[in-house]
């Protein structure tokens, strides 16, 4: 029988095994944008090299994206491609900036088992940059949630 500090670790080790995959098997795809990690260090803010590069996560409610409601595009913050269109995004009341759809062939998804859970995880198309998991409990038209991390993003408002 293990006990809970050897629970805990063997925890600890899958998950870190985990990211170390995802982030192994993003590199190795073919991406239009690629860098050598000292080049994303130089254009990313540590918090954005995480979160696009570490596929980490942003604290809920920290991103000044989650309360963007002007019309616009979320473009990726690493390699600068359209991404959403505000007139997908919803307030999904997760603490994220959420959508219901990308814009077509702005995103390729990938099954995430990290942390012990089945997720689908959302990249870049461009450059494989993490933005954050898709789920089925969004609204209609699609019926998808895009939940990004808004430090993955940047947003460029449509000229009035």
């Amino acid at each position: 029988m293990l006990s809970r500090r050897q629970m805990l670790l063997a925890g600890s080790a899958l998950s870190l095994a985990g990211i170390a995959f995802r982030a192994s098997r993003a590199e190795a795809a073919s991406f239009a944008v690629t860098r050598r990690e000292e080049e994303w260090r130089a254009i990313l803010t540590p918090g954005q090299f995480d979160v696009l590069r570490n596929h980490g996560t942003e604290y809920p409610g920290s991103s000044p994206l989650l309360k963007e409601l002007r019309d616009g595009v979320f473009a990726c913050a690493g390699c600068g491609q359209d991404l959403f269109s505000s007139e997908t995004k919803y307030d999904s009341g997760t603490g994220w900036p959420s959508f219901w759809a990308p814009l077509k062939g702005a995103v390729i998804t990938s099954q995430d088992n990290s942390l012990g859970m089945a997720r689908i995880e959302v990249l870049c198309a461009r450059c494989g940059g993490h933005l954050g998991h898709v789920f089925k409990d969004g609204p209609q038209p699609t019926g998808l949630r895009y939940c990004m991390n808004g430090i993955a993003m940047t947003f460029r408002p449509t000229a009035s």
